[in-house]
């Protein structure tokens, strides 16, 4: 499998973001999307994940389920967390499963999974910044997709946390995924670059 763009053009807002970029990732690979705050990292996630439509250019994952669209064959994991604080850990997770579909996971085991199996019941609302970031994590987890967008994966992790997370790319890595992710800081995992901004 493989996940590459051609001359792409972002523009939001009627601002240039970046243009002509070219990106290429294979199963087993993570790209880490490197460069300054504006330099367009969030805006390539969110252009690969269908949120955004580019201005010129093209993105194609060859390789893939051919009647899924790349949206349908990828998780995008954003700043925010999007958790309803009034619903129970369990009920959260188990809301993502139902809406995104497809190859499920059981709910109790991706919660063991990212460390969260002593609060399946606790109400969101109650989880520190570094537990909702995990339960985000095992979304990634409870329905099976082959491409995962990050952005800023790893904040409000603690180093606990962080080595959790290395443990769960690396499996996903080793059952033929691919990762994109934007970062400031080491994901801890090796990893080819694309800078974004001047220093490309």
């Amino acid at each position: 499998m493989r996940l590459s763009g051609r001359q792409i053009d972002c523009i939001r807002g009627g601002r240039g973001v970046f243009s002509g970029l070219d990106f290429e990732a294979s199963s087993g690979e993570v790209l880490a999307v490197v460069g300054p705050n504006g330099s367009g990292k969030t805006s390539l996630l969110r252009l690969i994940a269908g949120l955004l439509v580019p201005a010129g250019g093209s993105v194609v994952l060859e390789g893939g389920e051919a009647e899924l669209t790349l949206p349908e064959q990828s998780h995008y994991l954003g700043h925010r967390d999007a958790l309803k604080p009034a619903l129970s850990v369990h009920e959260n997770l188990s809301f993502w499963r139902d809406f995104l579909g497809g190859k499920v996971g059981d709910v109790s085991q991706c919660l063991t999974a990212v460390g969260l199996g002593h609060a399946t019941h606790l109400p969101a609302a109650y989880l520190s910044a570094g537990q909702r970031r995990r339960l985000s994590i095992a979304r990634l987890l409870v329905v099976r997709r082959p491409v995962w967008l990050l952005d800023e994966p790893t904040s409000a992790l603690d180093t606990a946390g962080q080595d959790l997370f290395v443990g769960i790319m690396r499996d996903h890595l080793a059952g033929g995924g691919i990762i994109i992710a934007a970062t400031h800081a080491p994901l801890g995992i090796g990893a080819r670059e694309l800078r974004m901004g001047g220093g490309k």
